[in-house]
């Protein structure tokens, strides 16, 4: 079997995440057993749980990306480059790019409401706020170039960032077109940031 690291093992996780999301799409992330998504993407349950700790991750496969982008963000910052302006620049690129973290790509919004609609998934969101909380104060405490105190940024990113994100999931529940929710959701990032970067400019 392929281990969870190696190229072989990336591909069965992300064939395994694809094939999983369509099931919860169309049927309810609540419906759908770990063992029907293992028999639709032709792999063992144990499969399955060699690549993903539980069911929710599966859903939500891309999450463990937002460390590694948090990391890079702060640790290859230029010099002259606060850490609250680099990651204004990360989150910002998101939407540029429409990455699939962003929740603005198209077609996005049958997944997001999948997600609303299962209390497990948002308890497993708001978990990895607290994770990706912590992750980004270790990586403040632990950056010489930084002087604030890093658990209060971190704590004031994270929660700045995710008023803006529901912000447009609600938008976008109400049946607001995806230009309008990019416009939006870009503005309310440049303000929110802004206002972090003039309180902590190190």
């Amino acid at each position: 079997m392929a281990k969870r690291g190696d190229r072989g093992g990336a591909k069965t996780r992300a064939h395994i995440a694809t094939v999983a999301t369509k099931m919860f799409v169309e049927r309810g992330f609540d419906d759908v057993t770990v063992a029907e998504v293992a028999a639709a993407a032709g792999v063992s349950k144990v499969t399955v749980f060699s690549h993903f700790d539980r069911k929710e991750d599966i859903a939500l496969d891309r999450l463990p990306d937002a460390v590694g982008m948090v990391r890079a963000a702060i640790r290859e910052r230029a010099d002259d480059v606060g850490a609250v302006e680099a990651l204004r620049a990360m989150a910002v690129g998101l939407v540029e790019e429409r990455h699939p973290l962003s929740g603005l790509t198209e077609g996005a919004l049958p997944f997001i409401c999948t997600i609303a609609g299962s209390r497990a998934l948002v308890a497993r969101l708001r978990e990895f706020e607290h994770e990706i909380d912590a992750e980004l104060a270790g990586e403040l405490d632990g950056d010489a170039r930084f002087s604030g105190d890093g658990e209060l940024v971190a704590a004031l990113v994270v929660a700045a960032y995710r008023t803006v994100a529901v912000a447009t999931v609600r938008r976008g529940l109400a049946g607001e077109e995806l230009a309008d929710l990019v416009a939006g959701h870009r503005q309310r990032l440049d303000s929110a940031f802004a206002v972090l970067a003039k309180a902590f400019p190190g």
